[in-house]
């Protein structure tokens, strides 16, 4: 019995070793971008300065990208930045040193690995356009941009077209104002040549109710209404 727990013991630490193994430590190379995915389009959480020790999580299989550990962040950079130590010497990260490294292959996933990394981060709002892709992100951001910058041209020509419509009112008022003024005087000038004739038909109505006197007329000598 004793026999048999041990092998099951040395079975599973067996089974164990090769996860212990599943990370291997590398060197920046350079002042690095660490990403929030395999691509220079993922949005940058870090900078790594160069010489600094990383811990290489994994690697993609299709791209020369590593998910790296740094002061307990974590973050993809490319295995053209990233050295490790191999056989007494210095190497790039390449798909050919995998396995003798021990590092595993794995994919990426912005759903898993965000919600694992980045919840706190600003651009975990649009985890759901990032995870379709960052030429997809990119495309749609473009085109929302341009949307936005058509949208603020046809609210621009709104704006020219109210300005114009109310410049067009304020020149219609002003010309009916004009119009008005204009009757108004004209109306004016007509009660006023009324008043006018009025005037004249009154002096002509009391020439004529007015009698005659005696000095309107010459008396010619001999003439009897002289006399009177």
């Amino acid at each position: 019995m004793k026999n048999l727990f041990a092998k099951i013991a040395a079975a599973g630490l067996f089974m164990l070793a090769p996860v212990i193994a599943q990370a291997a430590e590398g060197y920046s190379t350079a002042n690095v971008n660490m990403r929030a995915g395999p691509s220079t389009r993922y949005p940058a959480v870090a900078v790594i300065p160069a010489g600094s020790s990383v811990e290489i999580r994994g690697c993609l299989s299709d791209l020369n990208w590593c998910d790296v550990e740094f002061y307990g962040g974590r973050g993809w950079v490319s295995g053209q930045y990233v050295q490790v130590l191999y056989q007494q010497r210095r190497i790039y990260v390449g798909p050919q040193y995998y396995r003798p490294l021990g590092i595993p292959v794995i994919r990426f996933s912005v759903d898993n690995y965000w919600d694992r990394y980045y919840r706190n981060r600003d651009f975990y709002r649009e985890r759901d356009r990032w995870s379709r892709g960052p030429d997809y992100y990119y495309r749609d951001r473009d085109n929302r941009d341009r949307d936005n910058r058509d949208r603020d041209w046809r609210d621009r020509d709104q704006d020219g077209r109210d300005l114009d419509r109310n410049w067009r009112d304020r020149d219609r008022n002003r010309d009916g104002d004009r119009d008005s003024r204009n009757r108004d005087r004209d109306w004016r000038n007509r009660d006023r040549d009324q008043d006018g004739r009025n005037d004249n038909r009154r002096d002509d109505r009391r020439d004529g109710d007015r009698r005659p006197d005696r000095r309107d007329f010459d008396c010619r000598p001999g003439d009897p209404s002289c006399n009177q």
